[in-house]
């Protein structure tokens, strides 16, 4: 069976959903983080199923030599559209390798994981990530936080984008969470119906996975203030994790 994202992140009807997510606030985050991190001028880093590079470009601005990858080949058209001299695309599935040992940072943004059917293809992932880090090398991943997300489940919304209008349904089980996407166009429904499925990963789940490939997870923050993780009040899981010396 075809993974659901592969149609889904290709779609132009995913652009169209996810085109007016608060980029202010994604940026004013990815400052913070920078803050935190301190990376030395011109480090090198990758940024995870990267889209169509917004936040790659943001890095590689601040002066670092950004690489992004990510799996939809509409994607990275498009993003390949900004390269320049530090700032380069690829079509890659994060679960093949990749360069190895050659990352100080690694960054997995707003939910970009959690997506393959199986444990053995997440931990392929974080094989690769780590993989591609140099001795002493960060990783961050940013994800949501179960217990928080549960609690906070809009069941049923609509959203009208220009004059495509998304029916949208939320649910989950002890393992997944899911949202499913129906579309209508002038007043017509399509046959197409997109359901997106993310794992429920747990601070625990990543600690052991994260340190499984080398990583060990340093802190833990609960939202994109770099505030305090709480396992039940926090919205996001921002996890900061560094590979191991030799």
């Amino acid at each position: 069976m075809k993974a659901w994202y592969r149609d889904w992140f290709s779609s132009p009807y995913y652009h169209l959903l996810y085109n007016n997510r608060n980029d202010n606030e994604a940026f004013e985050f990815i400052n913070r983080l920078i803050a935190y991190l301190h990376p030395q001028p011109g480090s090198k880093m990758l940024d995870v199923a990267c889209g169509r590079g917004r936040h790659s470009k943001a890095l590689a601005e601040m002066g670092y030599d950004v690489t992004g990858i990510d799996i939809a080949p509409d994607s990275i058209e498009a993003a390949k559209i900004n390269e320049e001299e530090h700032l380069q695309f690829f079509l890659h599935d994060m679960r093949q390798p990749f360069w190895i040992n050659y990352f100080d940072f690694a960054f997995n943004f707003f939910t970009s994981f959690g997506y393959f059917r199986t444990r053995r293809e997440h931990d392929a992932a974080f094989r690769t990530i780590a993989q591609s880090l140099n001795n002493d090398g960060t990783f961050v991943i940013d994800y949501l936080n179960v217990h928080y997300t549960e609690d906070h489940l809009t069941r049923v919304e609509s959203k009208k984008v220009d004059d495509t209008l998304f029916h949208i349904s939320r649910w989950h089980d002890e393992e997944h969470f899911f949202k499913q996407i129906q579309i209508e166009q002038n007043g017509h429904v399509l046959k197409h119906l997109y359901t997106e499925r993310v794992a429920k990963f747990s601070l625990g789940d990543f600690t052991d996975m994260l340190a499984y490939q080398g990583l060990q997870v340093q802190e833990a923050f609960g939202d994109y203030n770099l505030g305090h993780y709480d396992v039940r009040k926090s919205p996001r899981m921002i996890i900061i994790a560094k590979k191991a010396k030799k």
